[in-house]
């Protein structure tokens, strides 16, 4: 009877459809919906417990946008919630960005200072199970719920993280997720530092405060920022417009193309620059997707930054969030990003200007023995200029040294921003 009264509504879904179906050049796939009323009531009749009607459909709709891509997926009114206290800043959880690779769960990026990352996860590292569970076939959903759990308690990630041989047990104790989005300091005299950790609705009003605060201390104006959007796994699309906005004075930022040329949606730059042309560099890794991948690929293109550091993650659709009812949304794909110069992000990512490891340097002893030099050989000639010319130099080599032993692409941005500012002043 159930799956005579679902044929009958497919059947009237049918014929309403056909002038929408006919529109699009394809009509609606009657076979195909008479086999899901049979399964539906197959389901119905002779599963071994009870299906509500409702729970059924939700799982339906579900498979569906599961099917589609990584990214768009039903929000029942939990998720859905979720998703809009998200993009504030603080919600509960591990602290991590995932996506679905081959059947198992990938990190794309720990966020920072969040039990995740302080336990060691890294980005790139697959999950394998969580508390014993395999997450094989598990849905993203339902691995993320799992990993979300109450406050304070403890659950156990099995990772294989490449490069290692055996998998990696680590126990992390979940915590409300307070995402601080900027974070800024002075790495030498006139070049500043500004790390983007997530794209938040405030994240662009927050990196101007920093950066006005990082001018006053060089005494007006920066000579150079290294802008850090390492394992910055995205957010707000707008967020990364008008931090890319911030440093570009014309032209496309970027752009979103759907299935035709009139979904082309083009997002523009306003004639100013906070940093009134001195140089940056922009530092990306595997971890950096989405929104931080517009912002390389924009300064990048422009010409306005040198990207330092390793391959972006490829995150380049565009996902819309569609309510179905107050309660409840379906978050679908709907374009694709592009660069200014018509790159697709998509499954390739932003290839940096600059390679860099990810690499651990320490320093080297040398023996404490004064090199003899042209001035300590006896009878040396006297230097015949008919003046001396002092040349600036930077200071803080101690200080340099103790950044690379920290964080060797972060000290090798730093070198390349001086040594562009020192060709500027030249020129």
């Amino acid at each position: 009877m159930v799956s005579l009264l679902l044929t009958l509504w497919v059947w009237g879904a049918f014929h309403q459809g056909q002038a929408v179906g006919a529109e699009n050049g394809a009509p609606l796939p009657l076979q195909e919906l008479r086999a899901f009323a049979e399964i539906f009531g197959r389901i119905k009749q002779d599963y071994v417990e009870p299906v509500q009607d409702d729970v059924l459909l939700e799982y339906a709709i579900r498979g569906m946008l599961t099917g589609l891509d990584p990214h768009s997926a039903y929000l029942d009114a939990d998720e859905y919630k979720e998703l809009q206290v998200g993009t504030s800043g603080e919600f509960g959880g591990l602290g991590i960005e995932v996506g679905l690779e081959n059947g198992f769960i990938k990190v794309i990026s720990p966020i920072d200072d969040t039990p995740a990352q302080k336990a060691g996860v890294k980005a790139g590292d697959l999950i394998i199970r969580l508390d014993e569970k395999p997450v094989k076939g598990m849905g993203l959903d339902d691995a993320v719920k799992l990993m979300r759990g109450k406050t304070g308690t403890p659950i156990t990630l099995t990772i294989v993280r490449e490069n290692v041989d055996k998998p990696i047990n680590l126990t992390i104790v979940r915590d409300v997720i307070k995402v601080v989005s900027i974070r800024s300091r002075m790495l030498e005299d006139g070049f500043g530092y500004v790390r983007i950790s997530q794209f938040q609705s405030r994240s662009t009003d927050d990196m101007l405060e920093a950066i006005g605060k990082l001018k006053q201390e060089a005494g007006g104006q920066l000579q150079g920022l290294v802008l850090d959007l390492r394992n910055n796994p995205g957010g707000v699309l707008n967020g990364a417009v008008a931090v890319s906005d911030a440093f570009l004075t014309d032209g496309i930022i970027v752009y979103t193309m759907g299935r035709d040329d009139s979904s082309r949606l083009d997002f523009t730059a306003a004639p100013d620059d906070v940093l009134e042309g001195a140089p940056m560099v922009v530092l990306v890794n595997e971890g950096s997707a989405s929104a931080s991948e517009i912002v390389a690929g924009a300064l990048q293109d422009h010409k306005r930054a040198v990207i330092m550091g390793s391959q972006s993650f490829g995150k380049g659709s565009v996902q819309t969030i569609i309510p179905v009812s107050e309660q409840s949304a379906v978050k679908l794909t709907t374009a694709r990003y592009f660069t200014p110069s018509g790159r697709s992000i998509q499954a390739e990512g932003i290839t940096p200007d600059i390679l860099l490891s990810d690499v651990k340097v320490t320093a080297v002893e040398t023996p404490d023995v004064t090199r003899v030099k042209e001035a300590d050989l006896s009878g040396h000639l006297k230097n015949g200029g008919s003046r001396s010319v002092k040349r600036e130099t930077s200071a803080g080599g101690v200080q340099q040294r103790a950044l690379a032993e920290q964080d060797y692409q972060l000290s090798e941005a730093l070198n390349l921003l001086k040594g562009l500012q020192i060709l500027k002043n030249r020129g």
